[in-house]
């Protein structure tokens, strides 16, 4: 039970998330099926928080000379990805979550849904999915099954 409660950290850890918290629990030896569902639900639980509050936390964070700057470089985190989520909605922000590169995740979906303004009814889910994509992406790759695949081809 403790290396699951690891891989539920991990996977509520902004950068990480359900990522590396699915590449741990694999490698431990953990059954697929559990650190699926242990990293999902860690991966979604700030989700909702980040979607209602993340607007108000930043307006607060300018208001203070030390975290100004990191309030602006969030800012624009969210701003950068506004034009690809604004144009593809819903299906936009699966792919946008759901796809494991480098500055993506239910985190920065989170964050750029927020600044765009799009409704909590559809962008929870949406990321939702796109946390489910990206937890059969990295259960298959991190198992091989993707290389093995590859190698066929």
């Amino acid at each position: 039970m403790n290396e699951y409660l690891h891989i539920f950290l991990i996977s509520m850890v902004p950068i990480l998330e359900l990522r590396a918290a699915t590449v741990i629990g694999c490698a431990g030896g953990l059954p697929w099926y559990g650190v699926m569902a242990v990293s999902v639900i860690g991966n979604m639980l700030p989700v909702p928080f980040i979607l209602v509050f993340i607007r108000k936390i930043l307006h607060l964070m300018k208001k203070s000379p030390i975290l100004k700057k990191a309030a602006h470089w969030i800012e624009n985190k969210g701003e950068k990805n506004r034009e690809k989520i604004m144009k593809y909605a819903f299906f936009g922000l699966v792919l946008f979550v759901g796809i494991p590169l480098p500055g993506t995740g239910a985190w920065t979906g989170a964050l750029a849904a927020a600044m765009v303004d799009m409704r909590l009814k559809l962008a929870l889910p949406a990321i939702f999915v796109g946390v489910i994509l990206s937890s059969v992406i990295m259960v298959l790759a991190s198992y091989g099954v993707l290389g093995f695949l590859s190698f066929l081809l």
